[in-house]
């Protein structure tokens, strides 16, 4: 079984940063494809962004240039490092494993003054 472990959501001002962290628990071999989802409340989860095994990086328009995907240096794990925040930014944000189908418990981001 694999669980994937969410940290790093919390209260921030507009203009702010946040960095989330997922790690992998449970895992014989490495998860090469990541991806970072998130959800506001009444609306359907989005995609925000993923990296692939070859380190090409995906993300949606709406946080292209602020937010930032990588792989961390422990195995299996992943970051969304998040500049330039937005109220419109707020949401649950969910860790994702597209070949395995696990999800993270989901972190919360609230961006407001």
């Amino acid at each position: 079984q694999v669980q994937l472990v969410e940290s790093g959501g919390g209260l921030v001002q507009p203009g702010g940063s946040l960095r989330l962290s997922c790690a992998a628990r449970g895992m014989i071999f490495s998860i090469n494809t990541m991806a970072w989802y998130r959800q506001a409340p009444g609306k359907q989860r989005e995609l925000v962004a993923n990296i692939f095994g070859g380190g090409t990086t995906n993300y949606a328009d709406s946080v292209k240039g602020r937010f930032t995907i990588s792989r961390g240096n422990v195995k299996n794990t992943v970051h969304l490092q998040m500049n330039s925040l937005k109220p419109e930014d707020t949401a649950v944000y969910y860790c994702h494993a597209p070949m395995l189908g696990s999800w993270g418990q989901g972190t919360q981001v609230t961006v407001s003054s």
